[in-house]
């Protein structure tokens, strides 16, 4: 999953230009976040921290359901910005503000059944707590800019933690409305603060402030790679949602018409800036070519355009820079198996595109996060599941079969922290969610999330005669 938190090429911005990605309009501009006002928002943040910890949880939780409520009462508006903001059609980005207003309400059920346990022990009692770690950074990408920083935002809030949430550049409006939203449902100031800026100077002053206790990053590995050498410094927890390059493995018993009607979906959703996106496609060599026919007219009946527009499936990459990158990997008069179309005239469109992929070839092993496939025969189980792990990434992937044994050992097997049978499924707020090797490290969301935002204490008091309780 590509990140803009890189290395400066130039003297840090005063400000971000935000452009619309389908018309190359510049929207506004937002003030960046100096590292003075990262450490000032750090103090607030600490102060707030203590008297939101202090809360009653029910009232916490409480809260928690009006900020909820509150993103309810402003879906469409949401959804109207991330339309603007990341391109993404208006149906997506509707069902990415609800996602925020499922997460948080799930994330208030959990704020009274964060307990502790009490062990048996010789001599006295022993108890535990889960108490918040304190001030959590929260580093968002640009792709998902709503959903994920909720990821991270609920649960931290909810386990008793305040949020420092640092969007990405080109995609900060829904972070900040979002904070608006928060204050609005009575969150205390500075529990939720919003620090729009570049990567390498607000996200890094984010990342080596000493009262930053934890970081959730979701982005590029080369990026979080550098964000974890920098939290070891000071031995920071850290959560990381990092690239992805998943399979899908269509073996010759599945239904054909299924996997290939589902297939576009699995690669082309987002416009294939999704870290989950099934862009390698494995099928079994004896359907190889039936597949690919019926593949074909499902890509082509994808409909790209105005992401305002309702009836669209595909909008334009996010910017000018990431059109750059798909283009460096897949140059648009490139050989194909299948080739969309896009619009004409501004707007950083690229055509969806299907490639007859090699085994250890560049487009077939790096995450390229644009709406780009590649389809790589096999001849058996033992060699889908090889090249299904021919890659440093393990973060999703799916398995289309009607044997259910073949199904259960094809995802043991597959190397991946999120697997489908017969379906492209990937997220749910209720279940965890998270990579192998260079996808990651942690798990998000799922009843355990709230756990991940907490420091276990442990307490024993003893209860043998003698002691000082006892004279």
């Amino acid at each position: 999953m590509q990140h803009d938190h890189a290395e400066p090429s130039g003297p840090p911005a005063d400000e971000l230009r935000i452009v619309n990605p389908a018309t190359e309009e510049l929207i506004t501009t937002v003030p960046v976040t100096t590292p003075q006002e990262v450490d000032a928002a750090v103090t607030r943040a600490v102060a707030a921290q203590k008297a939101w910890a202090a809360l009653a949880p029910a009232d916490r939780a409480r809260l928690l359901r009006r900020f909820a409520s509150a993103v309810d009462g402003h879906i469409e508006e949401l959804a109207v910005l991330e339309v603007r903001e990341a391109g993404h059609p208006l149906g997506n980005a509707c069902w990415e503000a609800g996602n925020v207003r499922d997460l948080l309400d799930y994330a208030a059920g959990g704020v009274e059944r964060l307990t502790g346990t009490q062990i048996p022990v010789a001599g006295g009692v022993d108890i535990t707590f889960a108490e918040p770690l304190g001030v959590v950074a929260v580093i968002a990408p640009w792709n998902f800019p709503m959903p994920i920083a909720a990821w991270g935002t609920a649960p931290a809030l909810a386990a008793g933690n305040a949020v420092l949430l640092k969007p990405a550049e080109a995609t900060p409006l829904t972070a900040l409305r979002l904070a608006e939203l928060a204050l609005e449902a009575g969150l205390p100031e500075g529990l939720f603060q919003v620090l729009p800026g570049e990567g390498p100077v607000t996200g890094t002053a984010l990342v080596e402030h000493p009262r930053v206790a934890k970081v959730v990053f979701t982005g590029s590995t080369a990026v979080g790679k550098r964000i974890m050498a920098r939290c070891a410094a000071f031995v920071k927890r850290v959560t990381l949602e990092l690239g992805g390059k998943s399979p899908n493995i269509v073996f010759a018993d599945a239904d054909l018409e299924a996997a290939a009607a589902a297939a576009p979906g699995s690669f082309l959703d987002n416009t294939g800036q999704d870290c989950c996106a099934r862009s390698r496609i494995l099928v079994q060599r004896e359907v190889h070519d039936r597949f690919l026919e019926l593949l074909e007219p499902a890509v082509r009946a994808v409909r790209v355009g105005n992401p305002a527009d309702s009836t669209t499936d595909m909008g334009p990459l996010v910017s000018a820079r990431q059109l750059e990158r798909v283009r460096g990997y897949v140059p648009e008069d490139a050989p194909a198996l299948i080739r969309g179309s896009v619009p004409d005239g501004p707007g950083y469109w690229y055509p969806a595109t299907v490639l007859a992929g090699t085994p250890g070839e560049r487009t077939a092993v790096e995450e390229i996060f644009g709406p780009v496939a590649v389809v790589l025969p096999f001849e058996d189980e033992d060699e889908a599941v090889a090249l299904a792990n021919d890659t440093e990434y393990g973060l999703s992937g799916s398995v289309w079969t009607r044997d259910g044994a073949r199904a259960l050992r094809v995802a043991r097997g597959v190397a991946a922290g999120n697997l489908s049978v017969n379906s492209h499924s990937s997220v749910r707020y209720h279940t965890p969610f998270g990579g192998y090797k260079q996808s990651g490290l942690g798990r998000e969301l799922g009843p355990d999330a709230l756990a991940a935002f907490t420091e276990t204490k442990n307490v024993f008091i003893s209860t043998e005669p003698g002691t000082e309780a006892d004279q």
